[in-house]
Order: C-alpha cells, then sequence, then structure tokens
C-alpha cells in the first residue's frame, strides 16, 4: 500500500495553495479517470485535493453572446442543456458519445478535458512506457498499434488524446480559464493539449497546481450546424479510432466558413486547418470535402498497424461534411 492523503479544500485559493505545496499531488473532481488510474498504479500522487465542490456547476449565458460552462458541470447535463443541443450540437453529440450514463452522470467538464491516454502499455505497469516512466522506451512502437496516432507523434510516444468533448471544443474554438499559483490564464482548448515530443508525459501546458474553472463558448453563430461522427469499434462504451467535428456556414452553394478537428489521430484533438483553409470559398460538394481531406490527410505518418485510420478519416470528413450540407453536395450540383 502505498501512503496516500486526502483533502477537501474550503476555497480554490486554499486548493491551489495545497496542491502547489505537493509536488506529486493531483485534483480529485468526478474521479473517473483518475480513480482508474489510482487502481491500476499508473498514477501514485501522494495527496489528492478534492475540489468537485469548488467550481461552478452553472451553464451560463455570456455578454458576448457565448455559453460559459463551469468545471464542475457534469457530462450528462452539459449533454442535455437546450441551449448546447441547439447552439452548439456538436458538444451534445461528442458527450453523448462518451462513456456510459453512469461515468456521464459523474465525470465534469473539467476532469474531461484533463483525461489521460487509453495506450494500453501507459496503463500496464509492467511494460515500458515513456510516458509513464520516461527514458524506459514506448512499447506500442513494435507492439499494438490499433489505436495510435497518425499525427504529431514523436519517437518518445506514438498514443492519442482519448476526449470526445475534447474535439468537440477544438473545433468550435473554445477557451479554457483557470487559476493557479500565478493567477488566472485563459487557454484555447486547441493549445491546452500538447503533442508528445520529448516530453510524452506533460499532456497539458497547465502547470502544477493550475485548476481548471471554467470553459467558454464562442458566439459562433453557425456552430447550431455542426455535427460529431464517432467511427469506434461498438455503439458503447468504446474509444475512438477516428472522430470528425465539424461545423460548416454554406451560402449560395458555397463554404463561407467551417471549423474541423478530428479525434483519436493524435495527442491532442487534432484541429484540421489545412482542409480548413481549403474548404472557404470552396463549392460545398462532395469532390471539395474529399479534396480537403485529402490535403490534411497527406501529412498523416501512420504506424504499419493503423495505416487503415487514413482512409478511415478521410471517408468520416467527408461523410460528416455532407450530412452537414446536404443531398446537393453528395450529387455534386
Amino acid at each position: 500500500m502505498r501512503p496516500l492523503r486526502y483533502a477537501r479544500a474550503q476555497d480554490v485559493p486554499q486548493a491551489v495553495r495545497m496542491l502547489a505545496a505537493a509536488p506529486y499531488g493531483a485534483y480529485l473532481a468526478g474521479g473517473t479517470n483518475l480513480v482508474d488510474l489510482l487502481k491500476l498504479g499508473v498514477a501514485t500522487p501522494e495527496l489528492l485535493v478534492d475540489v468537485r465542490r469548488l467550481t461552478s456547476e452553472r451553464i451560463e449565458d455570456l455578454p458576448d453572446g457565448g455559453i460559459l460552462v463551469g468545471a464542475a458541470v457534469r457530462n450528462s447535463e452539459l449533454a442535455a442543456d437546450p441551449t448546447i443541443r441547439t447552439r452548439y450540437p456538436v458538444l451534445s453529440q461528442a458527450l453523448l458519445d462518451g462513456a456510459s450514463g453512469q461515468l456521464r452522470n459523474l465525470a465534469t467538464t473539467g476532469g474531461n478535458l484533463l483525461q489521460r491516454t487509453r495506450c494500453p502499455y501507459f496503463q500496464n505497469i509492467t511494460t515500458p512506457c515513456n510516458k509513464r516512466v520516461p527514458g524506459t522506451g514506448c512499447s506500442a512502437r513494435e507492439g499494438h498499434q490499433r489505436d495510435m496516432a497518425i499525427f504529431g507523434a514523436s519517437q518518445e510516444c506514438v498514443a492519442t488524446h482519448p476526449s470526445d468533448m475534447a474535439v468537440a471544443l477544438a473545433a468550435i474554438d473554445a477557451l479554457v480559464r483557470t487559476r493557479g499559483p500565478d493567477g488566472d490564464r485563459l487557454i484555447p482548448v486547441t493549445e491546452l493539449h500538447r503533442l508528445p515530443g520529448e516530453e510524452p508525459g506533460r499532456d497539458t501546458v497547465l502547470r502544477h497546481g493550475e485548476l481548471i474553472m471554467n470553459v467558454e463558448l464562442p458566439p459562433l453563430g453557425f456552430a447550431a450546424n455542426s455535427r460529431y461522427r464517432k467511427v469506434r469499434d461498438r455503439a458503447s462504451y468504446a474509444f475512438a479510432l477516428v472522430s470528425v467535428a465539424a461545423a460548416v456556414d454554406v451560402v449560395d452553394g458555397v463554404v463561407r466558413d467551417v471549423r474541423l478537428a478530428l479525434g483519436g489521430v493524435a495527442h491532442k484533438p487534432w484541429r484540421a486547418t489545412r482542409a480548413e483553409e481549403l474548404l472557404r470559398g470552396a463549392p460545398a460538394i462532395a469532390q471539395s470535402f474529399a479534396d480537403a481531406a485529402d490535403a490534411e490527410l497527406a501529412a498523416a505518418q501512420p504506424l504499419p498497424g493503423n495505416a487503415f485510420k487514413v482512409p478511415l478519416a478521410r471517408a468520416a470528413i467527408i461523410r460528416t461534411l455532407l450530412d452537414l450540407t446536404g443531398d446537393a453536395a453528395e450529387d455534386g450540383r
């Protein structure tokens, strides 16, 4: 048994001070990921600081027309919120495609963003893993590769980020507000998570002791025309092989604006900026969607065991965009 201290902070400043003073501490909210890692022996914090009741559980309107989501809002509540379902359906769909109903009732917005990879070698303490123990090697490079990254990987790590919600938030340019020992920060979701590089153990840019307070959804009008598509091995409780979060604004048959992000393909939610650039101003037809998907996927570097993800991602991108633009796009009209 490893010694483990548990503390319930009275307020956010106290929680930040407590964790900042514990080099191997961690915040505990819903615990749906952290508790699993504790059981597996992957996470070995010396201190757990309970913040479940410290951050907001509210979904509120912002003066600029956006939405403020408290870090403690449960996934089930966020997915069911009428405003989210109407104005940001991609987010509601992504949440409903994640985990199970029981887990969504417990998991929080802040915790969902901070999920750690489900790479089997990371979760098995008997196997080498640079993400878990730096310098030991990456077992996936010569092992099971099916679920691994095709973008942004390094020699140190080829793991993928597991969150569905984070992919949707990356697509709609959401912002994360944090509070830490150095004060408050506002971080774009697209910049929150890291590629592995030579430090695969660092999942995000958060500093030790930094706590997610809320998530800001921008007043993106065409986010109402958005969709999340998740390709997985079974219809429930499975992580994405490939997922697509898309929002499209089409006027007179031309793509005026678009947001596109991919999941299951990188160490972070992968914003498909190259595809977006090609789509803006292009006809909203199947060929445009195929050309944009091909341009984005040209940079993919799959492993032998996951090369199927490239054509799978291509098909998922095209199908999602067709669904959002109607039959005329599919027919090439």
